[in-house]
């Protein structure tokens, strides 16, 4: 925690092959950030009862306080549950957030099960008597969308394009408003948890902009290897709440409409990892053997239409000209087309839908070519990235003993998923994944 000495600013380590402008931006931003003064997280200043919507909860208590999303007095106010785990000593507000796209279920699981008693419970690790700081953990922000099974909100938008909303706005912009108000704008960190939108699936990996020190830092506490450096979308939590110097991540695993263990299992992990490098809760982060930092990938595209029979998923490590899928029709019984790996990499997303045309991506590729013998010692009997924090017993390690490779290359369309093109077109403009 952050005490009432002024300390230095942290020193992280870049590898040499990002891009050059990058690499400045991103040096710049760290030599600039220093980790606060906040007396308040002393653990001798004094600590007591806060309110949230109304509601009082005393140190060292769990509370779970009904937020409507909307403030009215006729009809539906969607009322989301907010769990407030206030802890016993000073510290940061983190705020967790589940299903900001109602079919999204990763994050509504993994909050679910930090919320159980196996974590809850005295003496586990979210105990609020041995806590520091306050937790607030929201399983399902989009009620309406979880309740339909859509990413959307009832009118048509999605709540990640439009923050920080507006209170006399659409339903959406509103709903942003009420979300900005409780449980953004006074948090000292956000974890905004996704999966793919439908038709394709990601493997366990954190979104970031590496030139926002903080987050930079908070993604890097999350423990997992893949970090992809983007710039967030117009109108999204993490580009609105950068904006503010609110650092914020966003992890994205698995898929819309299903439910996968590891990527569950993943989530879990990195937020535990994220409390304990912030000393909120007891015990030291477990951190991955390296990390990799992507500014740009390949995007492994369908050559002809037709049905898609995928012969790997989100994760799988591949060498070049292995065979990702094959195209078939069944129009032409008979012939087909393989899609094979450029070079030696990781299919970071997969497509799950089997109708393809001709152009649409299949695979979400990074190539590793340089970096291949880090993935050889990290796969498992099925060809698949063995992600740190999925396995029963992870390893500890200190923060020089991990090597941090950086990956250059562009982003295809501006964004990492604006290759994804979501069927769904809102005022004209693209919706993407995150």
């Amino acid at each position: 925690m952050a005490g009432k000495k002024k300390r230095s600013v942290r020193t992280v380590r870049v590898a040499h092959e990002l891009p050059k402008v990058r690499k400045i931006a991103i040096e710049e931003a760290m030599k600039a950030h220093q980790t606060e003064d906040r007396p308040e997280w002393d653990r001798a200043s004094d600590w007591g009862d806060i309110r949230f919507f109304r509601k009082r909860i005393k140190p060292g208590t769990i509370r779970t306080v009904q937020l409507p999303l909307l403030n009215t007095n006729l009809g539906d106010s969607w009322p989301v549950p907010v769990t407030v785990i206030h802890g016993a000593r000073p510290g940061p507000c983190i705020t967790l957030l589940g299903g900001m796209h109602g079919d999204e279920l990763t994050g509504p699981s993994a909050c679910t099960h930090l919320l159980s008693n196996a974590f809850t419970d005295e003496g586990r690790a979210l105990d609020p008597k041995t806590m520091a700081g306050t937790l607030r953990i929201v399983p399902v922000v989009n009620l309406p969308g979880y309740r339909s099974k859509s990413r959307y909100f009832p009118d048509g938008r999605d709540l990640n394009r439009q923050f920080p909303g507006d209170p006399k706005g659409s339903t959406t912009r509103r709903v942003a408003a009420q979300v900005w108000q409780y449980l953004v704008e006074d948090s000292d960190g956000i974890i905004d948890l996704h999966s793919a939108a439908k038709g394709r699936s990601n493997m366990p990996q954190i979104r970031v902009d590496l030139t926002h020190a903080s987050s930079y830092l908070l993604a890097k506490s999350f423990g997992v290897e893949i970090i992809l450096d983007s710039k967030p979308p117009k109108g999204s939590l993490r580009r609105t709440a950068n904006k503010m110097e609110i650092p914020v991540i966003t992890y994205e695993g698995g898929g819309a409409n299903f439910l996968g263990d590891q990527s569950v299992k993943v989530a879990v992990h990195g937020v535990m990892n994220a409390l304990r490098s912030m000393r909120m809760v007891p015990g030291n982060p477990h951190r991955p053997r390296f990390r990799i930092m992507a500014s740009g990938s390949t995007w492994l595209r369908a050559g002809e239409g037709g049905l898609l029979d995928m012969f790997v998923s989100a994760g799988s490590v591949m060498r070049e000209g292995e065979v990702v899928a094959t195209i078939s029709d069944p129009a032409t019984p008979g012939l087909s087309v393989d899609i094979v790996a450029p070079e030696d990499g990781l299919i970071i997303g997969a497509a799950t839908n089997p109708f393809t045309a001709a152009g649409m991506p299949v695979g979400h590729f990074l190539p590793i070519s340089k970096h291949f013998r880090l993935l050889k010692e990290q796969i498992d009997p099925n060809g698949k990235f063995i992600v740190n924090g999925s396995q029963e017993d992870p390893v500890w390690r200190e923060e020089h003993e991990i090597s941090e490779i950086s990956l250059e290359g562009e982003w295809s369309g501006g964004g990492v998923d604006s290759e994804w093109i979501d069927s769904k077109v809102n005022s004209q403009e693209k919706e993407f994944e995150e």
